[in-house]
């Protein structure tokens, strides 16, 4: 669905307009294409005294062809020259007063940012650091990104990444997503990266997925369909599924991406038997798994019949357990594999009218922070997003009202695509994400509600 509001806010007479009443700016967001490079200009690199992780990133953005800048150079009227991206390294900062280092790097360039230009802090995982005083600055670092998420503006986006000592060489596939076009709606978000057991750099970084076989279930329309076409796009072979009475929807998906489509209602008792079946005897084995399908049956939780609560909690949550079980039970899910699932952030936030749907997504978080040291032992991630407000056909159905006040709480003033969503699979998805697991990716162009 169209958002007439940004299209009228970008026109001439609608710039006028939002300027003089103060009215929410929607920016144009800087989206992937093929051919783009990770960064277009400059990127200004800082850090602490005693930072670990200058120097490891400086090595990764130059052999990536990033052009890349120790202090900022005067431009015009000896204002700071416009960068692309700004990146700090903290993990130097041990207590509360070395927190001046961030004001003295960000607040001369704080307004020379590229339009969708991209800030990255770099730390210390508190519960990783030798000493409160540390744990607490780290922490602070929190704050920093957040405000400055809501603070810089025309589409920037803020970022906080903790890496864990020993976990230096798996921040690339982070690095890049978040400095590109990928990461357009991803906004004020916390990342964790730990040490992996194996780094796998793939060959070609647009297509790191080449010889891998993803399954994504929900795969006929909206996000589900933007996911299969995206890691299809990345060299997957997709096995796109979804429900019989979507069959015509999903077969044209798997068609145009070259896949395979499965069609199976995930409840059925036998479902998990089945899929394993199919993947056992086509695939042998699958790398990625994405538990996309999901519905929604909004009542008030005093008006809501219990057939709404129990479909919606198997759907989103209890056919996922299922699933996982037999995969990992027959060995399905092949080592170095990644298993991804879609939250909301109805789950982190709650969401009036929706009890039985928040439930299932706040599950799904659940999820993934209790399975992550379970499948770490086979050398297995999970992650998952918790989109916001996205342009679907769902979402087009949502009172005008409501919609609206959706589409602008946050920082981008707009609502998000399915396209982000799926880029943000991608990057959990790559074979060198591998240090990634345990962590929940709010797509919701940093939404007013929720953490």
């Amino acid at each position: 669905m169209s958002d007439r509001y940004a299209s009228f806010a970008h026109s001439g007479p609608g710039k006028a307009l939002v300027k003089r009443l103060g009215l929410p700016d929607p920016p144009r967001l800087r989206r992937h294409r093929p051919g783009d490079p990770l960064a277009p200009g400059p990127v200004l690199l800082g850090a602490a005294p005693g930072g670990r992780l200058l120097e490891p990133v400086r090595k990764m953005l130059a052999s990536a062809g990033v052009e890349l800048r120790d202090a900022a150079p005067a431009g015009e009227n000896g204002r700071p020259a416009p960068h692309a991206a700004l990146i700090f390294d903290a993990t130097g900062i041990t207590d509360s007063t070395g927190l001046r280092a961030l004001y003295d790097f960000f607040h001369p360039v704080a307004r020379a940012l590229q339009p969708s230009g991209r800030v990255i802090v770099l730390g210390t995982p508190p519960e990783a650091c030798d000493a409160p005083r540390e744990a607490t600055a780290q922490r602070a670092l929190e704050g920093l990104t957040r405000s400055i998420g809501k603070e810089f503006g025309r589409g920037t986006t803020a970022q906080l990444v903790y890496v864990t000592p020993g976990a230096e060489s798996a921040v690339e596939s982070t690095l890049r997503f978040l400095l590109s076009g990928r990461s357009a709606y991803v906004s004020g978000q916390v990342i964790r990266i730990g040490p992996a057991a194996a780094v796998n750099p793939p060959a070609d970084w647009d297509r790191p997925l080449d010889g891998k076989v993803a399954l994504v279930t929900g795969a006929a329309r909206g996000i589900g369909a933007a996911i299969a076409r995206v890691l299809a796009r990345d060299g997957a072979h997709v096995i796109a599924l979804d429900v019989p009475g979507a069959g015509d929807a999903l077969a044209g998906v798997a068609n145009e991406i070259g896949g395979t489509a499965l069609q199976l209602d995930l409840t059925a008792p036998d479902a998990p038997a089945r899929l394993a079946d199919h993947l056992a005897e086509r695939h042998g084995q699958v790398d990625v798994v994405v538990h996309n399908a999901g519905i929604t049956r909004d009542k008030t939780l005093g008006r809501m019949d219990a057939g709404r609560w129990d479909s919606v909690l198997d759907v989103n949550l209890s056919s996922t357990e299922r699933i996982n079980d037999v995969l990992l039970e027959r060995g399905l899910i092949r080592e170095g594999g990644r298993v991804v699932g879609v939250a909301s952030i109805a789950g982190i936030a709650g969401n009036r009218g929706q009890t039985n749907y928040a439930t299932s997504k706040a599950g799904v978080i659940g999820l993934v922070q209790s399975m992550a040291p379970v499948l770490a032992e086979r050398g297995v991630t999970i992650n998952a997003v918790a989109p916001g407000f996205i342009e679907t056909k769902m979402t087009a159905k949502i009172p005008m009202f409501i919609r609206e006040a959706g589409r602008r709480m946050n920082s981008m003033a707009q609502g998000g695509l399915p396209v982000d969503v799926a880029e943000t699979i991608a990057w959990f998805a790559s074979p060198a994400s591998g240090g990634i697991s345990g962590n929940v990716v709010r797509v919701c162009g940093q939404s007013l509600l929720g953490a």
